[in-house]
């Protein structure tokens, strides 16, 4: 009886643990970049790339995380990012967000963040 009673505790102390780790690993929190030309279409295979800093944003340097590209749905999804506001650069040919959409304000903590990004030609 004894053995089934320790048993228990360890088993319902492994699940516990278990469900406090994806909880970790499931509220991070996130940033979904959805990418649209002038007219408002969808843009696959943008460039976009984060910086925390306006001097890291205006050198091109140290980005948050690596530059990804937009799917077929104009979207890129930033994971594990702090609750901050970020500088985004995206580019596609001959087209960018320069002079518009720059700066994405503070993040929400645990959440997935959304923000809209307009390129056009200059």
């Amino acid at each position: 009886m004894k053995r089934i009673l320790i048993l228990s505790f360890f088993l319902c102390f492994a699940a516990f643990n278990r469900q406090a780790n994806a909880q970790i690993q499931i509220f991070n929190t996130k940033l979904k970049v959805t990418v649209l030309d002038e007219l408002g279409n969808l843009v696959r295979d943008a460039e976009v790339t984060l910086y925390a800093t306006l001097d890291d944003y205006n050198a091109e340097k140290n980005p948050v995380q690596k530059t990804m590209l937009t799917d077929a749905k104009g979207k890129v999804t930033f994971k594990k990012l702090d609750a901050a506001a970020y500088y985004v650069i995206v580019r596609k040919g001959d087209r960018n967000n320069s002079g518009r959409g720059e700066l994405i304000s503070d993040l929400e903590k645990g959440k997935l963040n959304k923000a809209n990004v307009v390129i056009s030609e200059f």
